[in-house]
């Protein structure tokens, strides 16, 4: 076989398994994400580039497990937990997990409204329009179709990288502070310790795993296939975290050095770049912010139906019908619109609940990550594909290091 032909077939391979990782690293750059990293940049310009190559490896090394056990097992992990581990767990982590997908639905359709005001468009309006939106795109779409659109939401973040050139950064100090680590009387800063946890801890989220071994099992990507579904995972992780680095440095460039300091919502960080970074970088920023809620709160509640649906032993996938799957569509309408009604109450305090989602996610994540290891080296399950030792200690690590942060920031944001 030819050069060409070799390579033409890898890239038709690529793209035939492309999505389930690209989507789901995508999505971590949600509302939440984003107010991380805005403050990040405003609060203390570029020093905190450096946590953007750890984040990357983390993400890419959770990832690839999850892609590795729905390509090996055809089982969604809820499904796999339950299996192994029993009925009775699984319930309880369920229900601990519709409760922390509702509070991120919230901050989603609160990331909507905001950016939607920044053109001014009441939320009274916004939120209930794109709430019924993106309903009738998963209960009337089938999975290719859905997944097309949601692969071309994952591109528009591109606005943030634009937004980044457009604000004018020092990019030789941007570069330098990406490579090297702070200098040690930074870590006597609480609020530079807090932060630092914050952007690290909100890397990896309990409701990722589960959503993206649900979408390779739905997908159907076979073992045959597992290099160019890895290759997914990876290339969705590096592109997300460029995104990251794009949203810090655009802050950075611009409310850092105007000494615009805190921000309390994403688009704050919008309305105060306009002024200083002009009308198309504010334009660019506050769109990549309604893409981003728009496309999560598409994504949560899809991605709690499966897990759910899976871990109970109910019918669920976008390739069947209502009445196939009543369960899976009526759990999925539920969390949708009672997300964007609580948005809707007036005065509703939507930073502090922003603040929940962030708290119950880190106390949920160990769990998932605990019973994703176990479950990974599992030799009667995974065969040949459990982790090698040098994999397992850096899954491991990565698991610790992760675990400990999200401890971290519960503890400090409980503690105020």
């Amino acid at each position: 076989m030819s050069p060409w032909r070799t390579w033409r077939t890898r890239l038709i391979l690529i793209f035939a398994v492309l999505g389930p990782g690209f989507i789901t690293a995508n999505v971590d750059n949600d509302a939440g994400g984003i107010l991380t990293y805005s403050a990040a940049g405003a609060q203390f310009g570029y020093t905190l580039l450096w946590t953007m190559i750890p984040i990357t490896l983390a993400l890419i090394v959770v990832q690839e497990m999850c892609a590795r056990m729905g390509v090996v097992t055809g089982k969604g992990l809820s499904d796999l937990i339950r299996e192994e581990f029993g009925l009775r767990i699984t319930f309880v982590i369920m229900i601990l997990l519709i409760v922390v997908n509702f509070t991120n639905v919230i901050t989603e359709f609160s990331g909507i409204a905001g950016s939607m005001q920044l053109f001014h468009i009441s939320k009274y309006a916004s939120v209930p329009v794109c709430a019924f939106i993106v309903w009738i795109l998963v209960v009337k779409g089938d999975y290719k179709s859905v997944e097309k659109v949601f692969l071309i939401a994952s591109v528009f973040y591109i606005a943030y990288i634009i937004t980044g050139v457009l604000s004018g950064p020092d990019w030789h100090l941007a570069l330098v502070e990406t490579v090297k680590l702070p200098p040690r009387n930074v870590w006597s800063d609480k609020d530079y310790v807090y932060t630092t946890v914050a952007v690290i801890g909100t890397t990896i989220t309990p409701w990722m795993q589960f959503y993206l071994q649900s979408s390779i099992v739905e997908k159907g990507v076979s073992v045959r296939k597992y290099k160019a579904s890895r290759l997914d995972v990876i290339v969705g992780s590096i592109f997300t975290d460029i995104v990251a680095w794009f949203i810090v440095v655009a802050c950075a460039a611009t409310l850092y050095t105007h000494g615009i300091r805190h921000i309390a919502d994403p688009s704050d960080a919008a309305g105060a770049m306009k002024p200083l970074a002009g009308q198309y970088a504010f334009i660019l920023f506050a769109a990549g912010l309604f893409n981003a809620s728009l496309f999560a709160a598409s994504i949560l509640p899809l991605s709690t139906a499966y897990t759910v649906c899976e871990g109970l032993g109910f019918e669920s996938g976008l390739d069947k019908s209502f009445s196939e799957a009543k369960f899976f569509y009526w759990l999925y309408s539920v969390l949708l619109f009672a997300g964007a009604a609580i948005v809707l109450i007036p005065n509703f305090p939507l930073v502090k609940f922003s603040i929940l989602s962030q708290v119950l996610n880190g106390v949920l994540l160990p769990l998932v990550l605990v019973f994703m290891l176990n479950l990974i080296n599992k030799h009667d399950l995974m065969g040949k594909y459990t982790n090698k030792r040098w994999f397992n200690v850096i899954a491991w690590t990565t698991v610790i290091i992760v675990t400990s942060l999200s401890l971290i920031l519960v503890w400090n944001t409980v503690h105020g």
